[in-house]
């Protein structure tokens, strides 16, 4: 079943030149992009994004570090596209993370994890709204 799916690569990605690489798995993967867009947004689109976590304690830090510098917001379009990405990038937690997904091989961070992926189909809707509402 297709389904579309939200990837962000988050500042650190960006800042690190890991875009390429970090994309190029998801191509490799045989998932196709629907909308790209390198952006930087503001505390109030980090709100909107992060709704369910606002009032959690480590949310303050988590803002500020999606606010901190460019990111490149996605769209994936594929077979299971949610699951699929979900299991590509690994773990939230770097240091956690399985070997072979993009954060066991290139994170070592909890909160500079480098991606964002929907977790579930609903979310991915909803997430696709709020970054790309011409697609919704």
């Amino acid at each position: 079943m297709s389904q579309r799916t939200l990837v962000l690569l988050k500042p650190d990605t960006v800042r690190r030149g890991l875009m390429g690489e970090v994309l190029g798995r998801y191509e490799a993967k045989g998932l196709t992009v629907v909308a790209m867009d390198l952006r930087r947004i503001d505390p109030a689109q980090a709100d909107r994004h992060y709704s369910e976590h606002v009032d959690r304690d480590f949310y303050p830090p988590l803002r500020d570090f999606v606010t901190s510098g460019p990111l490149v917001a996605m769209v994936l379009e594929g077979d299971e596209a949610v699951e699929v990405v979900r299991m590509l990038n690994g773990a939230t937690d770097g240091r956690q993370a399985q070997p072979g997904t993009i954060r066991g091989d290139l994170s070592v961070s909890n909160r500079e994890n480098l991606v964002h992926g929907s977790d579930s189909a609903e979310s991915a809707e909803h997430e696709i709204s709020l970054w790309f509402p011409d697609l919704a």
